[in-house]
């Protein structure tokens, strides 16, 4: 793979992991404020002891989990670009004629 393009793949991982750590930033205040929610929800279903406080408790902790969720994929998918920005830089140190032999 040419230099040119191992930088070119390095300068667009290094755009998507930016971006991705944003969306990661505020999917993580999201995450709090429905947790909080998802809390408040439950204590009074506790205190209430009525269906409807019940059901909007359960709903509540869906949408914290569903965002929970959408967080770790979120991650997920920073710890994958990260590994090929790894590997993208490995390739460049070991020079052109190293990363034709494998």
């Amino acid at each position: 793979m040419g230099t040119w393009l191992t930088e070119r793949r390095l300068a667009q991982l290094s755009v998507r992991i930016r971006v991705t750590r944003e969306k990661l930033r505020v999917a993580d205040e999201q995450f709090e404020a429905l947790s909080d929610e998802a809390s408040d929800h439950e204590m009074r279903a506790l205190v209430s002891e009525t269906a409807d406080a019940s059901f909007e408790f359960r709903q509540a902790k869906a949408h914290s989990e569903a965002m929970r969720r959408h967080r770790d994929q979120l991650s997920n998918a920073i710890r994958e670009f990260e590994l090929r920005q790894d590997e993208l830089l490995d390739k460049m140190s070991a020079g052109p004629d190293e990363g034709k032999k494998k």
